[in-house]
């Protein structure tokens, strides 16, 4: 079993507060964490119906059957129990009674905020991170980190990636996605997850969207809501200090998993990833969520952007640390030479910073002054 970065941060939360909520993609790994972590609590599952339809029918039955300390799963299948969760945390208020898993950020954050505010600490998990998968003994190159991805069962039972990837599309996104938001029109809304594929790490313009689809713009925007709340996609947004030009104001779109990206654009054999024309998107794309998973992993609010000018000059991530702005840089190149960290040096002289970064696919590690290269295997080291 992989250990999971997160894990710390949890047992230190559920040492302060009654109730733990871990949120995250579906297959991340959430109930596993949990029930490694909290190996002697109650297990209640309310994705069983008949768990799920005693909590929505008699919820005090449910708790004697499932007295605290328990772990709930997936309670955003049944948003009523928080109310009784808020009394029973109040009526007993040593940490770590409840611990929480969902996978639908909307549905639960809402009911959290009405029902357990104060009272609750909440933890994101993503899949697996490539420090995990190194501390583990995977060690895999660029391309076999794009097209195996990062969900847990890939690893742990030796799967074949597009395959999983597969099923993950046609079980959690369709299924799910479409219980919750009455999508009718299916085609149009799978033909809508490839283009937003082939989009990664490029703005989001859901009016060209809208032409290409059929669909108008403002459904768009609520299925990529959706999508965003469910944690399928993560929108980077823009820097918005002005430093002397006129900025890009739209966020860009990532994928939270990129072997997920690679499945939508049709690359079923690691041997497409170096010839895909989207092989610089598709780094990127993974570069970025590394960095949420280092922050997200340290229980962290996300601190990260990027910036673009009206003359295109652009800085794929900024990391914003105390009052300090840090550049990075991502490239696809296995090569290291200069022009690949051009635009840090023109952001540090425009914003005053001293310090940035260029994370690539080469071998070659070495720090100056003012500038860290990294494998993109040590992401992580900018955030610690």
């Amino acid at each position: 079993m992989i250990k999971r970065d997160i894990e710390a941060e949890l047992i230190n939360l559920s040492t302060q507060y009654p109730v733990v909520t871990i949120t995250g993609p579906r297959q991340a790994g959430k109930t596993t964490l949990a029930q490694m972590v909290f190996a002697n609590y109650n297990y209640c599952n309310l994705e069983s119906p008949d768990i799920r339809q005693l909590a929505v029918e008699d919820p005090r039955a449910l708790f004697s059957s499932f007295p605290p300390p328990v772990i709930i799963d997936e309670v955003q299948r049944v948003p009523d129990l928080l109310s009784y969760i808020q009394v029973m945390a109040d009526e007993n208020e040593k940490p770590g009674q409840f611990i929480l898993t969902g996978s639908h950020h909307l549905n639960l954050h809402e009911a959290i905020t009405q029902s357990l505010a104060g009272r609750t600490a909440l933890l994101t998990l993503y899949p697996l991170s490539i420090k995990e998968l190194s501390q583990a003994g995977y060690n895999l190159n660029r391309d076999e980190f794009i097209f195996t991805g990062f969900l847990p069962r890939i690893y742990k039972d030796k799967l074949e990636p597009h395959k999983v990837y597969r099923n993950y599309y046609q079980t959690y996104i369709e299924r799910d996605l479409r219980r919750v938001s009455n999508i009718r029109n299916l085609d149009q809304y799978e033909k809508f997850l490839h283009l937003l594929a082939g989009r990664t790490g490029q703005l989001i313009n859901l009016h060209a969207l809208s032409g290409d689809i059929g669909v108008s713009s403002t459904t768009l925007g609520e299925w990529l809501s959706i999508l965003e709340a469910s944690f399928i996609i993560f929108r980077l947004k823009p820097y918005h200090a002005n430093f002397g030009k006129r900025i890009v104001k739209s966020p860009k779109l990532y994928f939270t998993d990129v072997g997920l990206a690679a499945y939508l654009l049709g690359i079923n054999e690691i041997e497409q990833v170096p010839r895909d024309p989207l092989l610089g998107n598709l780094f990127e794309n993974m570069v970025i969520i590394e960095a949420l998973k280092a922050m997200m992993n340290q229980g962290l609010e996300s601190a990260l952007h990027f910036y673009r000018d009206a003359n295109q000059k652009e800085i794929d991530l900024l990391y914003k640390k105390g009052r300090n702005l840090f550049p990075v840089e991502i490239k696809a190149a296995m090569t290291y030479n200069k022009s690949l960290h051009s635009n840090v040096s023109y952001f540090n002289k425009i914003s005053g910073g001293d310090k940035g970064y260029l994370i690539y696919a080469g071998d070659l590690e070495f720090e100056t002054s003012s500038l860290s290269v990294l494998n993109f295997t040590s992401t992580y080291r900018i955030f610690e």
